[in-house]
C-alpha cells in the first residue's frame, strides 16, 4: 500500500507512533482515534483501526479492532493491500489464542500462512513469516 506522508489519517497515526515509542500511551490512542474518527475511506479506517487496536486495554476490545482492521482491508480494491493481509489475520488469530478460542486462531494462522507469498522478501516479511510459523505451530 501506498501510505502518503501528506494523508492526514498517515500523519496522525505516524505521530501517534511517535508517542507510543516514548511511552505516552495515551496521548497516542488519541491520535489513532482521532485519525479514525477522520478517516473517510477504507484504507484509512483500515490504517486506524490497526493502531486503535494496538492499545486496547482489553483483549476482547484488541481483538475487535483487530476485526475490523481486516474486514476494512479485505474491502479494498487494491492488489497491494494482499502484502498487509498476513499479519492482519496473524493479529486476528492471535486475539482468538489469547481468548482460548484455538479453533479460530487455527483458522485465522491458516488464513495468513494462505497469504503469506505476498509478502515482502524483507526483515519485515521475514519476521511474518515466522510469527505465523510459531503461531501455527503453538496452536497443532
Amino acid at each position: 500500500m501506498n501510505f502518503d506522508p501528506n494523508n492526514l489519517v498517515v500523519k496522525l497515526c505516524t505521530e501517534g507512533m511517535t508517542l507510543e515509542g516514548e511511552g505516552k500511551t495515551q496521548e497516542a490512542l488519541q491520535l489513532f482515534k482521532q485519525a479514525w474518527d477522520e478517516a473517510s475511506n477504507n484504507f484509512e479506517k483500515f490504517t486506524a483501526a490497526h493502531y486503535v487496536a494496538r492499545l486496547q486495554e482489553t483483549l476482547a476490545d484488541k481483538l475487535g479492532w483487530d476485526q475490523i482492521a481486516l474486514d476494512l482491508a479485505l474491502q479494498i480494491q487494491d492488489e497491494s493491500i494482499k502484502a498487509s493481509l498476513p499479519s492482519l489475520y496473524l493479529n486476528v488469530g492471535k486475539g482468538y489464542e489469547c481468548l482460548h478460542d484455538h479453533i479460530k486462531a487455527k483458522e485465522h494462522y491458516q488464513l495468513a500462512h494462505n497469504w503469506a507469498e505476498f509478502l515482502p522478501d524483507d526483515d519485515y516479511g521475514n519476521m511474518i513469516n515466522g510469527g505465523i510459523k510459531r503461531a501455527i505451530e503453538r496452536t497443532h
